[in-house]
């Protein structure tokens, strides 16, 4: 009885094992890691113009989501 359950037990980890192996590979090979110096190399090369329009939008994008959180707790007549 233990033996059977010891068999099954490394069946199952081996099939979840190569699961993961499966996935890690499909991952390096679609490039799902290939991005992790694009954003130290953006902080590097941008200017003070490029980082002030990227403040500029987040801060409309913001007022755009207030606008519509504010229009829709707002009671309809």
């Amino acid at each position: 009885m233990i033996e059977d359950t010891l068999y099954m037990m490394l069946i199952v980890g081996l099939i979840v094992a190569f699961a993961i192996l499966g996935m890690f590979i499909w991952g390096a090979k679609t490039g799902q890691f290939d991005d992790s110096g694009k954003m130290m190399d953006g902080l590097l090369f941008d200017s003070t113009d490029d980082l002030n329009d990227a403040v500029s939008k987040e801060e409309k994008r913001e007022q755009k989501i207030e606008e519509k959180r504010q229009k829709k707790s707002k009671p309809q007549e």
